[in-house]
């Protein structure tokens, strides 16, 4: 019998001890959670004190901003008022620039038709110098100084005659072509003079045009210049309304909700 109930005696042991094991941990686990609940309430104390202390802050900004509701008001009123006038100045803001832009469009018209008329000019120009009888003379007094060069040459071939009648002929006859040919050069020389005249006159109305066109393209940035600066002010000025018009809508947010707790 005792041998039986030795192993019997050693399993309750053995119980015994893992529930004592199995409670010791249930204890350990037991005093983790309540370190815990005991650290989680500090932090709910901590917490309640802050709330308390931000609640303290915000009744006294809710008691100082009661005083500055009536400034805000005026400053509000101001601020519509600003709003009327800058409205005001950009409708005739934009008139001036609508004037602005006819002008601009009426300048710009008016520079492609002296263009286009310039454009004209040139192409009428190099049409008659190109069909000038002077240059025409010219170039048929070319040919011929050419001719007679050719005969010339032909002529001193057949200098080697030894007949004297044939070479004091072709003397004679070279001697009138020589008179003849300073006559030309002299006429040609006449004529070219002629032409560096016209071509000097052609020079200067051509500087008197380019100075036209600058004038002109110096009229061309100086509208365009003032054209930007309206548009770039007209921008900055639509900015400032709508910055004033977001500081007003903020304020009377702001009016409402203290009007909203002072009910309350």
């Amino acid at each position: 019998m005792a041998k039986q109930n030795a192993p019997s005696l050693i399993e309750v042991v053995k119980q015994v001890a893992e529930q004592q094991h199995s409670q010791a941990s249930e204890i350990e686990k037991s005093k983790t959670v309540l370190f815990k609940l005991q650290e989680k309430f500090q932090e709910l104390e901590k917490e309640m004190d802050s709330i308390l202390l931000e609640t303290k802050m915000t009744e006294r900004e809710i008691y100082l901003q009661n005083d500055a509701i009536e400034v805000t008001k005026y400053h509000c009123e101001n601020l519509e008022a600003q709003v009327r006038a800058l409205y005001s100045e950009n409708l005739k803001l934009r008139c001036d620039a609508e004037t602005v832009q006819e002008e601009f469009e009426m300048t710009f018209a008016r520079n492609n038709e002296y263009r286009e008329k310039i454009k004209a000019h040139k192409h009428l120009f190099w049409e008659m110098e190109s069909k000038m009888p002077v240059m025409l003379e010219l170039a048929k007094k070319k040919a011929v100084i050419e001719e007679l060069k050719s005969k010339k040459e032909e002529l001193m071939h057949d200098l080697q005659n030894p007949e004297g009648s044939v070479i004091k002929q072709v003397k004679e006859e070279i001697t009138l072509l020589e008179r003849e040919i300073t006559t030309l050069k002299e006429f040609i020389n006449k004529k070219t003079d002629l032409l560096e005249e016209e071509k000097k006159m052609h020079a200067k109305i051509r500087k008197e045009i380019e100075v036209q066109n600058k004038r002109y393209d110096a009229i061309l940035k100086r509208l365009h210049c003032q054209l930007n600066k309206l548009h770039s002010n007209k921008r900055q000025w639509h900015w400032n309304i709508q910055q004033l018009e977001k500081k007003a809508e903020e304020l009377r947010k702001r009016l409402g909700v203290g009007e909203l707790q002072n009910s309350i």
